[in-house]
């Protein structure tokens, strides 16, 4: 098992001259603690109208091998072909 390295902490004379190079940056924007607070978080992506769901589910092994070796894409070629059959077979 290879051993951590040892976290080296700057000293308070490095952390000063970190701060004094952050804050002659005239690209740098600190918010104030107010303006901090109005910040609203991202939220990712934006929500699908129709997401999909995660299930468990098992399938033969040749099933799934077939759709792989069709190559990127192969599960939504799967959905495609359950959507396919729905089509033609009332559930």
């Amino acid at each position: 098992m290879k051993k951590q390295p040892k976290l080296i902490r700057n000293t308070p004379e490095e952390e000063a001259a970190i701060a004094r190079g952050i804050a002659a940056d005239p690209d740098t924007f600190e918010p104030t603690d107010e303006q901090f607070a109005q910040m609203k978080p991202r939220g990712g992506r934006p929500k699908l109208a129709h997401p999909k769901v995660a299930v468990t589910v098992r399938y033969d092994a040749e099933i799934v091998e077939r759709f792989r070796a069709s190559g990127e894409g192969w599960q939504t070629r799967m959905n495609d072909a359950l959507r396919d059959w729905l089509k033609t077979h009332h559930a």
